[in-house]
């Protein structure tokens, strides 16, 4: 089955390339992995391309993911690279709705991933925050940047839709710990992915290939990365310290992160997980969730302690 939302035909390809200095279309085969965008494989007489199509993003939140592509190309960092049409544009519009063409990519996702596929992912993700810090993105006002104000309102409406009084006190209880968050406006900000796990990175054989799929990426703390690449242990619902231990001293290889970040470590990746609890706000009640045992097990290890555990 294919996972393509909109059904694009031979003849509106061809309108479309027409476009781009990217010669003729010879064939196009829809993409079946990704449940949000719409991709296709677009073959044409100058080489292999990837079509996407964004079904739920503003042309502007569009164009921020089409600079910052290109930002990062130029600088050879390994990415999808968006190509322009004739009018010098990264994104276009059909049916009303934004897309990108972006060069081909060769490689794979790797199912099983080894301790070499870890450390290059890790290494991959302060190589982004080295080139994102000093970076000043367009757009980036039409993104869906992760702060405490977007987490408080997204949660919100997502008890709104819900409406019921279990939706409300979860959303009472998501408030509290947003509260107790302590995130110092000196914290380094920039472009993060915000969804740096194995799907979305190609390898050739053993080696990095590709980070893809910048959907997410928006304009937040540095360290937001970091803290998705720690590990929750099942069905404990406990933070691996020894594995996240690894990943911060592996990552400082890279990126060393200043005294703010390390002393507030704590509170990114407690905002990490009330970010993820938007998506799946209607799993579980309000008094047992698994978003609330991640924060449960971070606020009875304590800030101190957790510091200890990844820096001491």
């Amino acid at each position: 089955m294919m996972a393509v939302k909109t059904l694009i035909s031979q003849a509106d390809f061809e309108i479309l390339l027409a476009q781009y200095a990217l010669g003729s279309y010879v064939h196009a085969d829809p993409i079946p992995q990704g449940s949000v965008q719409t991709n296709y494989y677009l073959q044409t007489t100058c080489g292999k391309f990837v079509f996407r199509l964004y079904e739920n993003r503003s042309y502007k939140s569009v164009q921020f993911e089409g600079h910052l592509l290109a930002y990062l190309t130029q600088r050879a960092y390994p990415c999808p690279k968006p190509v322009r049409d004739s009018h010098g544009r990264y994104v276009g519009v059909y049916q009303d709705k934004p897309f990108m063409l972006i060069e081909f990519l060769e490689g794979q996702p790797v199912e099983h991933p080894q301790e070499k596929h870890r450390q290059q992912l890790i290494q991959k993700a302060a190589e982004l925050q080295n080139l994102t810090r000093k970076y000043r993105p367009r757009y980036a006002k039409y993104r869906w940047n992760y702060n405490v104000e977007l987490c408080r309102m997204l949660n919100r409406l997502e008890a709104e839709k819900i409406h019921t009084q279990d939706a409300f006190d979860k959303f009472a209880w998501v408030e509290q710990q947003l509260a107790s968050l302590q995130l110092p406006r000196l914290m380094p900000k920039g472009i993060c992915h915000c969804d740096f796990h194995f799907s979305n990175v190609l390898f050739q054989g053993d080696q990095f290939a590709a980070l893809i799929d910048f959907d997410d990426a928006n304009f937040t703390f540095l360290a937001f990365d970091l803290v998705s690449l720690f590990t929750w242990e099942h069905p404990s619902k406990e933070l691996d310290l020894i594995q996240a231990r690894s990943v911060v001293q592996e990552y400082m290889k890279y990126r060393q992160l200043n005294s703010l970040e390390k002393r507030h470590l704590f509170d990114v990746l407690q905002l990490s997980i009330l970010i993820d609890n938007i998506w799946f706000f209607a799993r579980g009640s309000a008094s047992d969730f698994y978003e609330k045992s991640k924060i449960d097990f971070l606020n009875h290890l304590g800030r101190n302690k957790f510091y200890d555990a990844l820096f001491a």
